[in-house]
């Protein structure tokens, strides 16, 4: 599942890593390592993303974190990667992808070894935000490097692999993460989740250093920074007062820092437009922002991983902190949503998006409001909870996300023109991020609030609350969304739900 930001700058690296490789007998014959290289690379970011989240008790109890702190160590990932994944594709283009996805990976598991021995929370959130940003190097290279490695008649059988791959890690990695840190491996505790990646990282190195095609980067492209720095201080001034305002009592600078972000984000617009008119390389296509349907579509995407996240990881933190469940249990009771997504992934991606169009979206929708008013109403009495109160609702909300991850971003992508998918598909997974941030800081922010008056389970329930109204406003903007997805998929949609 190479990054769907992959797509804006893939163009030139697939025809350059393909020729530098012409002088072989066989330019394709390490294909299949190749993939694998990418796999592990993808897999590993998302684990990353998921493994943390029943880190929690663990970290509050060695490292004294508070729910802010919390929030930050699982939130802070997602934002650097969003912001950052628009400006590694472009660096890509510049410097050549083998060159940055070495550089990333390499940086990506040095910054895991950073987190494992981090003294403090402080220390610890830093070493999230590089490691974030380490992948947003990393993920954007994936696709021009698969189109270097594979023949195109074959491209489609090795993006075919993704989905199911995908599909288990994101079951694996909460399990993974509770198992490793209830074994408490030579007292590892939760340092543990950090520490697996040393060895595959490794080996990643290895491999992808022997394998990988010497692809050329193209030095006449400039790199817009002011551009990438606009992105990143907006990004960081929309998710710092949903972090800290509860706690800090929502004083005057929080709403502040929220209007400076929307007024950073337009200025980002703006850079873009202003560098295309004056003959430069843009980050991302500015035509892209002149499609209504395309702007809606965002909004939507902000909306539902919104939602969806930030309520996955109340979940955890309520059977945790709110139950008592150990992380090994929390990570296994986690199935019934992963498996539900799995189950509507596959019917929507096989056949329902296809001959529905949006309105599988607006079925998926339903779904997860069903789901989500189930657990709202088997948590109002919880004075002797079991897990298996909340299993159809977790199945029911599962289900939902799965029909619309598998088709929201291609029907969105439906909107642009096809010389602007590759930008497109850039914003869509940045923005995919920087909101699953979002819905961690205010989702985990209402939990959190319900958890210190000694309501745990009227906490969830208000999260729930937000999630439900999120997910309706996303099910009232899917009219404005285009009707069909593109006639053919781009990219391999970067469709995880990071949790």
């Amino acid at each position: 599942m190479p990054s769907a930001s992959s797509a804006s700058t893939s163009g030139s690296a697939s025809t350059s890593g393909s020729a530098s490789t012409s002088g072989s007998a066989d330019p394709y014959r390490y294909k299949w390592l190749i993939l694998a290289v990418m796999l592990t690379a993808e897999i590993i970011d998302l684990i990353d993303a998921t493994v943390v989240n029943v880190a929690g008790p663990s970290l509050e109890a060695s490292l004294g974190a508070s729910a802010t702190g919390l929030q930050w160590v699982i939130g802070g990932y997602a934002l650097t990667l969003g912001a950052g994944l628009i400006l590694g594709g472009r660096l890509g283009d510049r410097f050549g992808r083998r060159t940055m996805f070495l550089i990333g990976l390499i940086s990506f598991t040095l910054t895991s070894l950073l987190c494992a021995v981090a003294p403090t929370i402080g220390t610890l959130i830093a070493f999230r935000l590089i490691q974030g940003f380490s992948a947003a190097i990393l993920l954007p290279q994936g696709l021009g490097l698969l189109r270097a490695a594979f023949p195109p008649r074959e491209i489609g059988k090795a993006f075919a692999i993704f989905g199911p791959v995908f599909g288990l890690a994101g079951i694996a990695g909460p399990i993974i993460g509770g198992a490793l840190i209830q074994a408490d491996l030579f007292g590892s505790g939760w340092r543990a989740v950090f520490l697996i990646n040393l060895p595959i990282g490794l080996a990643a190195i290895v491999v992808a250093w022997i394998v990988l095609p010497r692809t050329a980067g193209d030095r006449t492209i400039s790199i817009d920074l002011v551009g990438a720095t606009i992105m990143v201080l907006a990004s960081g001034l929309l998710v710092l007062p949903l972090v800290q305002g509860e706690s800090a009592g929502w004083p005057a600078w929080t709403w502040l820092s929220i209007a400076a972000s929307l007024v950073g984000f337009y200025l980002f617009t703006r850079r873009q437009k202003a560098r295309l008119d004056a003959g430069r390389t843009p980050l991302v296509t500015p035509g892209i922002f002149r499609k209504p349907a395309y702007l809606v579509g965002l909004g939507g995407i902000g909306l539902f991983f919104c939602g969806t996240v930030g309520a996955q990881l109340v979940f955890t933190l309520f059977l945790q902190l709110g139950e008592g469940f150990s992380a090994g249990e929390a990570g296994v009771s986690g199935l019934p949503l992963a498996i539900g997504s799995l189950i509507g992934g596959a019917v929507s991606g096989a056949f329902l998006a296809d001959k529905l169009g949006r309105a599988v979206l607006q079925i998926g929708a339903l779904f997860q409001l069903a789901g989500a008013a189930w657990l709202f109403i088997a948590l109002g009495d919880i004075s002797r909870f079991s897990i298996w109160q909340l299993t159809p609702g977790l199945v029911l909300t599962g289900i939902g996300g799965g029909l619309v991850v598998a088709a929201l971003f291609n029907i969105i992508l439906g909107a642009v023109d096809d010389d602007e998918v590759g930008s497109a598909s850039g914003v869509l997974t940045a923005v995919q991020s920087i909101f699953s941030a979002v819905g961690v800081a205010v989702l985990g922010s209402v939990f959190f609030a319900g958890l210190n008056v000694g309501d745990p389970g009227q906490g969830f329930r208000n999260a729930l609350l937000v999630q439900g109204g999120l997910i309706l406003v996303f099910l009232l903007l899917t009219p404005r969304f285009p009707t069909r997805a593109r006639a053919e998929e781009p990219v391999p949609a970067e469709l995880p739900v990071q949790a």
